[in-house]
């Protein structure tokens, strides 16, 4: 893999164990000098509005990723537009962080060509695309791909709102990054498990 760089994006609403996991896995196969986290401000492939506002989920992700130096967390998709990836790309290519990767799970990639501008964004990165069993998708033309398989991670974050909303022990958050959503009281609306 050329790229040293890949950026992970998500709402990381809240960022959870298994998203740590997931960079972990890819830094360590494909020997990353950094896993760009980027939280979304506005995503346009989100059926639900983020539960958490944009700096809370800012602040969890910079607290989740300072006990690994290949982490660092982006505030490049600040602000009120829409959250394209593209944009995203080309302006991290615009500020020198070229080639790029792009890590991304099976079932958000099989989608990839309803994204804004997919082409543009198939041409200009490599993606981690992270396997589970029975992962289908089809490669676009083009596309430079490298499949992480053999992650084992049933944790979604709707799971994990549900759970922190029930006041659960033991959800899978790092502990600092609980502090600070209990701290906050974030997350303990009864519908939180939506999305």
């Amino acid at each position: 893999m050329r790229s040293r760089v890949v950026l992970f994006g998500g709402t990381f609403d809240p960022i959870h164990n298994a998203h740590l996991e997931i960079a972990r896995a890819a830094a360590d196969r494909f020997g990353l000098k950094k896993v760009l986290f980027v939280p979304a401000a506005n995503p346009p492939h989100k059926s639900h509005l983020a539960q958490a506002p944009y700096e809370d989920r800012i602040r969890m992700a910079e607290l989740a990723c300072g006990a690994d130096p290949r982490f660092e967390v982006s505030r490049i998709e600040e602000g009120s537009a829409r959250s394209y990836s593209i944009d995203t790309i080309e302006k991290l290519a615009a500020e020198g962080v070229a080639p790029l990767g792009f890590l991304i799970g099976a079932d958000a990639f099989a989608e990839i060509r309803t994204w804004h501008r997919w082409p543009d964004v198939v041409r200009l990165v490599e993606f981690i695309v992270v396997t589970r069993p029975g992962s289908v998708y089809r490669i676009p033309e083009g596309a430079t791909v490298h499949e992480l398989t053999g992650l084992n991670l049933p944790i979604s974050s709707s799971e994990v709102r549900a759970g922190l909303a029930r006041g659960d022990a033991g959800v899978p958050v790092q502990a600092a990054v609980l502090w600070y959503i209990r701290e906050r009281g974030l997350y303990q609306r009864p519908n939180c498990g939506a999305g």
